[in-house]
């Protein structure tokens, strides 16, 4: 059982108090029928509504696969996770008939990786609102180079094909860190459009072109190589903001985003 490593620091530590706040962002919009996303992962209070754009439109399916960063670099470069997931909400099961189809890839299975990483654990609660008796497959990359991230892309796709598992990615990342609002916006909008595109090595060239401070572009590329595979034509940009449209402090921001991928 992998338990809360986060619970009460990035979101409410008491399901009661969890719940509403879930309450407050979730909101019945119309079902994008896609096979991927990209969505934020700091705190709810800064980034709970732009995740929420994501979640309140995701198409209910057997599995969702969450791809983070590892902000920790403990364990495997790339780290699936095959224990259930705990949260105030309860406890999610993995997907193991997926995680057993992985075997012998570049993706490990290492629980260590997992144990104090918030990417993925601050998704689990929108998941567990909006739906239930899904699965999960929680998968953290340590390397995100551009060869690592087509990799993990394919080895997911190929798996989930294999299986003809109903399944949705997600990347879990915040985009630029500690800028100026303007330069944020301005970085961020450079990566946004490769990414709507569904072009990875655009995405590199621009991440090291602008020194952009995206935490999860790894995930992020790995998530559009999967999705493409699996049919995905486009991105469409559900929301943009920064911390400092929730704080007022437009001095050093984090930018997030919302996308569907279909």
């Amino acid at each position: 059982m992998r338990l809360p490593a986060v619970a009460g620091q990035f979101y409410p530590g008491s399901g009661e108090e969890l719940e509403h706040q879930l309450d407050d962002m979730l909101h019945p919009e119309k079902e994008i029928l896609c096979q991927g996303a990209v969505v934020p992962h700091a705190g709810y209070i800064y980034s709970g509504q732009v995740a929420a754009k994501v979640y309140s439109r995701l198409p209910k399916v057997e599995t969702y696969v969450i791809i983070g960063p590892n902000h920790h670099g403990l364990g495997s470069p790339v780290a699936l996770s095959r224990d259930s997931w705990r949260t105030p909400l309860g406890d999610v099961e993995p997907d193991l008939e997926l995680a057993d189809a992985l075997a012998g890839s570049i993706i490990d299975h290492d629980e260590t990786a997992h144990l104090h990483e918030h990417s993925i654990e601050v998704q689990i609660p929108f998941l567990q609102k909006r739906f239930q008796g899904f699965k999960i497959l929680p998968i953290l990359m340590g390397l995100q180079d551009e060869q690592t991230a087509l990799e993990v892309g394919q080895e997911i796709s190929q798996a989930v094909q294999k299986l003809k598992r109903s399944c949705v990615v997600i990347a879990s990342s915040d985009f630029t860190h500690y800028e100026p609002q303007e330069t944020a916006r301005k970085v961020d909008a450079k990566l946004l459009e490769a990414i709507l595109n569904m072009d990875v090595p655009k995405l590199y060239e621009r991440v090291y072109r602008y020194s952009a401070t995206a935490c999860g572009y790894g995930p992020i590329a790995a998530t559009i190589t999967a999705t493409v595979a699996l049919g995905a034509k486009a991105g469409q940009l559900l929301a943009y903001a920064t911390s400092g449209d929730v704080s007022g402090d437009y001095s050093q921001v984090v930018g997030y985003a919302a996308i569907a991928f279909s």
